[in-house]
């Protein structure tokens, strides 16, 4: 007798839907696809979500973050701190603007920037932080900010992952210089690709606005509507900015973004009630309010690869978020990197393992992940 394969559980499935539709139809009846009008809206609408002067919609969070640092300055013979335990764009940001990256390690619970680490790595020529808000809990900001204070460096938050985030009082964006985030197809605001940064002072919103449009003097919008206006180029800049499409599906999302973030945060607790307590598997605490962007756990050292083989037999989509980018190999080859430069970050990075986790995502299916993640830790604990 043959038995069918159990059904698939998706790592992720966006919920885009009539009304994103609908607003992509209205921006295909207009005038503007790429900068234009809608890119505006959504700009100052994500700038009143967040509480900031001014936010600049681009097209990725890896462009945002070159064009805030290519915005402060940030150049040869600079360095910027941040963290290994976050996706590769962080630290190759750093490297598009001809600085180098100086990693610091992380707590070892949570994986998130350790500011003690960070100010043992401060020297003359660091320029600027880099804090990531990993898996959607807001690093330790306020630590960052006094740092960067003291020493007259900039702060830029990385929250490709945490829109939503508070801790108490403080949220996402309220402290950074600039604000960097992604709304690639998996993340909790997505148009597919797509990015923005939020910025406090108006003077470096203009340059980052202008940085992201090649670096002339006038987008295209902007002279649209009267007699033909000259444009200049007054530096060099980039071809990084959102689109009116991608506006266009933005825009219907931010009004429900809580609405969503509840529903994970429900499957997130279902997660950490079923997970609880089970030998070999430690949660990753979120305090405050996290945007709760992914739900990763940490396995025993040396069992994740037998327990990804596991869950991929059971049709369960997994991710890893991520291996230090120490431990990676350009990162290794060109910086001569060896793993126990950051211990902490390359034993978390061994061990975390990304569930699946989206606001339509079946109780039964996230009871279902749990069963399978306690028998196959346990079998790889086995051997």
């Amino acid at each position: 007798m043959t038995h069918d394969p159990p059904r698939p559980i998706e790592f992720y499935r966006h919920s885009l839907g009539e009304a994103e539709a609908a607003s992509v139809r209205e921006t295909l009846a207009s005038l503007f696809l790429t900068l234009g009008p809608r890119v505006g809206a959504f700009e100052r609408a994500l700038a009143e979500h967040l509480g900031v002067p001014r936010v600049v919609g681009t097209s990725s969070c890896t462009t945002s973050l070159l064009l805030a640092l290519r915005a402060m300055d940030v150049g040869p013979g600079d360095e910027v701190i941040t963290t290994p335990m976050t996706f590769v764009a962080t630290s190759n940001a750093v490297l598009h603007a001809g600085a180098t990256p100086v990693f610091a390690d992380v707590l070892p619970r949570t994986g998130l920037l350790d500011p003690s680490a960070v100010a043992r790595a401060i020297t003359p020529r660091t320029k600027a932080i880099i804090a990531v808000h990993l898996y959607g809990q807001l690093a330790d900001v306020r630590a960052l900010r006094e740092l960067a204070d003291q020493h007259d460096l900039w702060l830029v938050e990385d929250a490709a992952h945490a829109v939503e985030a508070r801790d108490g009082a403080l949220r996402t964006a309220a402290l950074g210089d600039a604000t960097c985030f992604s709304f690639y197809a998996t993340k909790n605001l997505t148009s597919g690709d797509g990015g923005a940064v939020a910025v406090h002072d108006v003077a470096l919103a203009e340059r980052i606005a202008r940085l992201r449009n090649h670096g002339v003097s006038k987008d295209a919008a902007s002279r649209h509507g009267g007699s033909y206006q000259h444009w200049d180029l007054v530096e060099l800049g980039y071809k990084a900015a959102m689109t009116d499409v991608e506006a266009a599906l933005l825009l219907p999302q931010l009004p429900r973004i809580e609405e969503k973030r509840a529903l994970r945060e429900a499957l997130a607790r279902r997660y950490e009630r079923g997970l609880e307590g089970q030998a070999g598997i430690e949660l990753v605490p979120q305090a405050g309010t996290s945007g709760r962007h992914l739900f990763a756990v940490l396995v025993p050292s040396g069992t994740r690869e037998a327990v990804l083989e596991g869950l991929g037999r059971r049709r369960i989509g997994c991710a890893i978020n991520y291996r230090a980018v120490h431990t990676l190999a350009y990162y290794r080859e060109r910086f001569g990197y060896r793993r126990e430069a950051f211990p902490i970050a390359a034993d978390f990075g061994e061990r975390t393992l990304s569930l699946p986790l989206w606001p339509g995502l079946p109780e039964a299916d996230v009871d279902r992940v749990v069963e399978a993640v306690v028998a196959e830790v346990e079998a790889a604990a086995r051997g």
